[in-house]
């Protein structure tokens, strides 16, 4: 006979049963994942081919680990898969550039630490689209679950005929190199992404807004320990206050946009052409010095565009672009001689970091002599006390670069030392270097996107077609200063 009263126990215990079953599944990834005070931070990052984007969430997270005296350990992950794992408890965190506005579901964020626009960026030389809606016929790709992938869905709620295609296993740096090759109409990327692929594909332009800026932050599980979101937010809030976050955005992303599209193209030009020649001496030199070879290239090319007869209207000469002075210190017969000249030029580099106190830490350190490669070292001396005045770092050239232009105004240099510099021109071409040296690591070590190095450049202005109309808040901006490479230097 049946027996409701024992079917129902029997239900009931199948159903207690499935429950434990997933009491213990959930104990067992807890277990996987030790207590985020236990000595151990596991932490999901942006895998290594992203870049810079890669390399600046990994030093955030090193910092905060050291903050709470943890070892880090660090799970490179791609974007589509970063908010599921997070949600089964695979790390305590994930720095890896989350957009914070929009899919919270099962997700807490953290404080938002940077603020980028996300574009559409296509090929100048083809059609683009005008608005968002004119995207529905076009091939459009994005990286899957990336913060782009985010923007573009909150886009879709007001424009429904807006597709995509989701790409995986890729960098946002591949999809845009398909664009400027014509394999796609236009990729979607945010605006360091699309500055630094612009100074290798010159014909990719910005040409629409997706959706409000992303303001990135980092992704915890939803039942995260308030303790552990506490200790982020207080993180943050001291690398704002104390001045590192603004270090480290200048570090990876400051010099970014310095470059404008004939530069970059005009670098490539050269460095497959000129550079070859000189290669060698520039190896020498860094073998005597300790120098990168390729930083002692890239201040070479924005000296003289490695002419090694190059001169200024000042008599300043050679590959190096030495004042006779510093010549004469550094024992130079032949100015002219590009191995003379390369050499004394990467001793007195040295020479002025030597001169540097000792606290300065590197990449900083770099910058700052750079700087009075340029414009002499009393001058940066001079820069740095107007720093201190202001209450900001002397030993950062995130800080430094902000004061160094008023060299040149009466009210500021008048209560320095060392009097009128023109340190705006050392601001330039600081960041001009520092483009130039990231785009020679990126060229030497093959991780541009295939086919860049037989990219065919030609040294011509940007055709009308596929411009943009002038708007209150362009998308992207040619109109750069240049630093002349003959301009006189004051390098003593």
């Amino acid at each position: 006979m049946w027996n409701p009263t024992r079917r129902l126990e029997k239900v009931l215990a199948g159903l207690s049963l499935l429950l434990v079953a997933c009491v213990l599944i959930l104990v067992v990834w807890r277990a996987q994942l030790p207590a985020w005070n236990a000595g151990k931070l596991v932490v999901i990052v942006p895998e290594t081919a992203h870049g810079a984007e890669a390399e600046f969430e990994r030093e955030l997270a090193q910092l905060f680990a050291e903050r709470l005296n943890a070892k880090l350990e660090t799970i490179p992950m791609q974007p589509n898969k970063v908010r599921s794992s997070l949600r089964k408890h695979k790390a305590h965190l994930a720095a890896a550039s989350l957009r914070s506005e929009t899919d919270t579901d099962g997700l807490r964020f953290g404080p938002g630490y940077q603020s980028v626009r996300e574009l559409v960026v296509c090929n100048r030389d083809s059609q683009s689209p005008k608005k968002l809606d004119g995207l529905a016929e076009m091939k459009l790709s994005v990286l899957a679950g990336s913060a782009q992938e985010a923007a573009l869905r909150e886009a879709q709620e007001k424009f429904p005929a807006l597709q995509w295609q989701a790409r995986h296993k890729l960098t946002v740096q591949d999809l845009l190199s398909e664009v400027a090759e014509s394999g796609l109409n236009c990729a979607a990327a945010n605006e360091l992404q699309f500055a630094d692929a612009r100074n290798y594909h010159p014909n990719l332009v910005a040409t629409l807004d997706i959706a409000q800026p992303s303001k990135l932050a980092w992704g915890f599980p939803d039942d995260t320990d308030p303790a552990l979101i506490k200790e982020v937010q207080t993180f943050f809030a001291d690398i704002q206050q104390d001045g590192t976050l603004r270090s480290l955005l200048d570090r990876y992303y400051g010099h970014s946009r310095r470059l404008g599209t004939m530069d970059s193209a005009a670098f490539i030009s050269r460095r497959n052409t000129l550079l070859p020649r000189y290669r060698h001496l520039f190896e020498e030199a860094a073998t005597v010095t300790g120098e990168d070879w390729k930083l002692l290239a890239a201040l070479a090319y924005q000296e003289s565009q490695w002419d090694p007869l190059a001169t200024s209207a000042t008599n300043v000469r050679g590959m190096m672009m030495l004042t006779e002075n510093t010549a004469d210190r550094m024992r130079v017969r032949n100015r002219l001689d590009p191995r003379e000249s390369i050499l004394a030029g990467a001793k007195y580099l040295v020479l002025i970091k030597e001169q540097m106190p000792d606290r300065i830490p590197e990449p900083d350190r770099t910058w700052l002599a750079l700087a009075a490669y340029n414009q002499g070292y009393g001058h940066l001396e001079d820069a740095r006390i107007l720093t201190t005045r202001a209450g900001l770092n002397p030993d950062s050239w995130a800080d430094v670069k902000k004061w160094m232009p008023l060299l040149n105004r009466p009210e500021y240099y008048e209560t320095l030392k060392h009097g009128y510099a023109r340190g705006g021109e050392a601001v330039i071409l600081v960041e001009s270097i520092r483009s130039y040296y990231d785009m020679l690591k990126k060229l030497e070590s093959g991780k541009t996107s295939t086919g860049l190095n037989s990219f065919s450049y030609r040294l011509r202005e940007p055709s009308a077609q596929g411009r943009t109309k002038k708007t209150t808040r362009p998308v992207s901006d040619d109109t750069t200063y240049h630093l002349l490479p003959h301009a006189s230097s004051s390098n003593d």
